[in-house]
């Protein structure tokens, strides 16, 4: 079978994975269907939590964020690793603790002021209590503009990957997340994310491992991007990051492994763009209603921190990911000065 079929039975394998959890998961309930019953182990919410984070961002950019950004990328998968930080330690329990389902409901209670008017007098309520209306307007407006990248995301992966165009990659996914999340809720949200980090993990790591083994001969992706290049004929630069830098710097860029942009950056842009990352990483809605669904404070404490480990899986690996890609992006592209389309690498034809 060719690699397209082979490509189709995989995502239709997946797909209905998600949707047979979220059969099974459906709830008839409010409670069940906004915070999942609140009876989500601690651990299977990490995973879910990470599932959540692992889009469009984190799986499909991150790596070649740091593969064009070289060591100075690193600051990305600090601040949204600190982020988790922040809410483990700061966020999450308390909210929890709270008891309700959202955080303008949070927000609405925290800064309550009685109101004794018409309840169904919708801007005398805004009035009375201003803050729940800021906290509901800054929920829409973040969650609307993560949503436009996610959908996009969602787009170029089918449309690659399927061979369809990028609106229509775009509605097969929407189609999906419509009936998974309209059948079982939050709680058969939860249950198809548990799913989907196992299946995003492999995918990232099965391809790190195989590339690093191809390039370094070592399994892990971590030691290899520090190792020597099989295939090096050059035994003054036989590691993987002092070629990188030397072809960087045939091609005009910086090296690979320079601090702070090479010198564009100093430490305070690079503070203020890990807080910012993390403050945002903190605030957004999608990941903070996850810790409405566990039993208790202490298991949406816990929930964090086994969230921050399995995202680390990924952020561990990118960086290698991004140094190999690199390498053999670079690598590939040499002396292609002159040279007719057909004589381009494979990767050219499909991603131009």
């Amino acid at each position: 079978m060719t690699v397209q079929t082979w490509t189709y039975i995989f995502v239709g394998l997946s797909f209905g994975l998600y949707l047979f959890i979220a059969w099974i998961s459906r709830v008839r309930d409010t409670k069940g269907f906004y915070v999942a019953g609140q009876g989500v182990p601690a651990i299977a919410n990490g995973m879910a939590t990470a599932a959540d984070w692992m889009s469009a961002a984190s799986f499909i950019s991150m790596a070649g964020l740091i593969s064009t950004m070289g060591y100075s990328g690193g600051v990305y998968l600090m601040g949204w690793t600190g982020g988790y930080v922040l809410l483990a330690l700061l966020l999450a329990p308390y909210l929890r603790k709270f008891g309700h389902f959202t955080v303008p409901d949070f927000i609405g209670d925290r800064y309550n002021v009685a109101y004794q008017g018409d309840r169904n007098d919708l801007w005398s309520r805004v009035k009375a209590n201003p803050a729940r209306f800021v906290a509901v307007v800054c929920a829409i407006f973040v969650s609307f503009t993560y949503v436009v990248g996610q959908m996009k995301g969602v787009g170029v992966v089918f449309s690659r990957f399927l061979d369809v165009s990028l609106t229509t990659g775009v509605f097969i996914g929407m189609a999906i997340v419509f009936i998974y999340a309209v059948l079982g809720g939050m709680k058969g949200i939860t249950w198809t994310q548990v799913a989907q980090y196992w299946v995003l993990i492999t995918a990232f790591l099965v391809q790190t491992i195989a590339i690093s083994m191809n390039l370094t001969g070592t399994p892990i992706p971590q030691i290899g991007l520090g190792s020597k290049v099989l295939e090096s004929v050059d035994p003054m630069q036989p590691y993987l990051l002092q070629k990188l830098n030397q072809i960087n710097q045939d091609f005009g860029f910086s090296n690979y492994t320079a601090a702070f942009m090479d010198g564009k950056w100093n430490k305070l842009n690079v503070f203020c763009v890990a807080l910012a990352l993390m403050c945002g990483t903190a605030g957004l809605p999608h990941v903070i209603i996850r810790f409405y669904t566990v039993k208790s404070v202490k298991d949406a404490r816990w929930s964090g921190l086994w969230a921050l480990l399995f995202i680390s899986l990924l952020y561990l690996s990118a960086p290698a990911l991004a140094g190999f890609a690199r390498y053999y992006m670079l690598d590939s592209t040499a002396g292609l000065n002159g040279r007719t389309q057909e004589t381009l690498p494979q990767w050219y034809h499909s991603w131009r």
